[in-house]
């Protein structure tokens, strides 16, 4: 009796019309600026720089991509890949200790610096109302990093991969069928570091298979470890499309 009662429950969950809706968000724009980048490598006998005010940035287009399936309206899994690499050149106003190698003051050189992200969120929303939608949840990070310095005379770098757990948060307001405004995000911080991922803007539901979105995206964060220490905040202006398959 027990095994035909599960058969016929799961035949009709089966088969009843559950919600489900798969999302893309792809998202672009400009990275225009940082209002630090402070490095020191190694922690210990490295040389603390800002490259954001001692070197000079050039703009830079990056790109986001985020898949989303939603399953029964309020449960939201989600796969991110976020790559970014910006550029600084110039010279420093003095002797820098990087990675065991000295920069000479005025020497001009040029700073690469990656920070690419994947990541894989759950996020269940508790407030799915018409006009209101309210979620929390878990993110799994990985943080693919490396700065590099190089000049004529030398060219090192430091690379550094590792996990990091986030708190996932969505908050989004329709005052009309076709816009919303947004604000979402991964963010936590630790005794080693802390890491803040947030965009705020507003979407236009163009019809029910694409929008689009435009705002203004933070990432803030970094880590003192016994190896290095980083910290960097860096701005985005932001526009995507929201596509419902």
């Amino acid at each position: 009796m027990g095994s035909r009662k599960i058969i016929i429950l799961l035949f009709m969950l089966c088969s009843s019309p559950l919600y489900a809706q798969f999302r893309l968000d792809l998202e672009s724009g400009v990275v225009f600026g940082t209002n630090y980048n402070k490095v020191r490598i190694p922690n210990v006998g490295g040389t603390q720089v800002n490259l954001a005010s001692d070197l000079s940035i050039d703009p830079k287009i990056f790109y986001r991509i985020r898949g989303t399936y939603t399953i029964g309206n309020r449960h939201n899994i989600s796969a991110l890949f976020a790559p970014l690499s910006v550029k600084y050149h110039g010279s420093f106003d003095e002797n820098v200790n990087f990675n065991g190698i000295n920069y000479l003051p005025g020497q001009p050189l040029q700073v690469f610096y990656k920070f690419n992200s994947y990541r894989l969120t759950y996020r269940y929303d508790f407030v799915a109302k018409t006009r209101w939608r309210l979620g929390l949840g878990l993110t799994g990070k990985i943080r693919d990093a490396d700065v590099r310095f190089k000049n004529e005379s030398n060219d090192t770098h430091f690379d550094n991969i590792g996990f990091v757990p986030l708190i996932n948060f969505y908050a989004a307001y329709k005052p009309s069928y076709r816009w919303s405004v947004i604000l979402e995000g991964d963010a936590l911080a630790a005794k080693q570091g802390r890491a803040e991922d947030v965009f705020a803007g507003a979407a236009y539901q163009v019809n029910p298979k694409f929008g689009i979105k435009l705002g203004y995206r933070v990432v803030e964060g970094g880590a003192d470890t016994d190896e290095i220490y980083n910290f960097n905040w860096i701005n985005y202006a932001s526009l995507g499309v929201l596509l419902t398959l």
